[in-house]
């Protein structure tokens, strides 16, 4: 009787996890999506080399960095799929969402100082994993997006 208990127990706060983790994801990808939207004017490009014009910009340079760690219901999820094999997806929406959000941040940032463009946007992505006591710790990854901003001189 106990040991069905805490099963139930254990399956209420996976079915829980399961239903606040999605529902915050949902939450986070709607913001995500009505951001990019907003700052869709701001362009950004990998290419090293700024357009020739007849007024140079300012640069500066700009970074958006998040991090973002996994919940319960994903580590399980990816334990399970990882004894059959294939597509980890939980982790996958979790390193979109990060890379989205810290471009995002890097153009709001860009957008705070004037710039209209940034070039030689580039991305990075750490591991911040750290086994304590022995115990498996959560995943966690910081994300890091950043260039060159260019801020527009004064017509003359």
């Amino acid at each position: 009787m106990e040991a069905l208990l805490q099963l139930l127990v254990f399956a209420a706060l996976l079915l829980a996890g399961l239903l606040f983790g999605r529902a915050a994801e949902r939450r986070h990808y709607r913001d995500i999506v009505a951001r990019e939207e907003a700052l869709g004017d701001i362009l950004v490009f990998s290419e090293r080399r700024i357009p020739d014009v007849a007024a140079p910009p300012r640069t500066i340079l700009v970074v958006g960095s998040v991090v973002i760690a996994e919940d319960y219901f994903k580590r399980i999820a990816a334990s399970l799929k990882s004894l059959v094999g294939g597509r980890l997806t939980a982790y996958e929406s979790l390193m979109d969402r990060g890379r989205r959000e810290a471009v995002l941040r890097m153009k709001e940032e860009a957008r705070g100082l004037g710039a209209d463009m940034v070039f030689n946007v580039r991305f990075e992505t750490a591991s911040m994993n750290d086994s304590a006591g022995g115990r498996q710790a959560m995943f966690s990854a910081e994300f890091i997006a950043y260039g060159t901003a260019l801020i527009p001189s004064p017509a003359s």
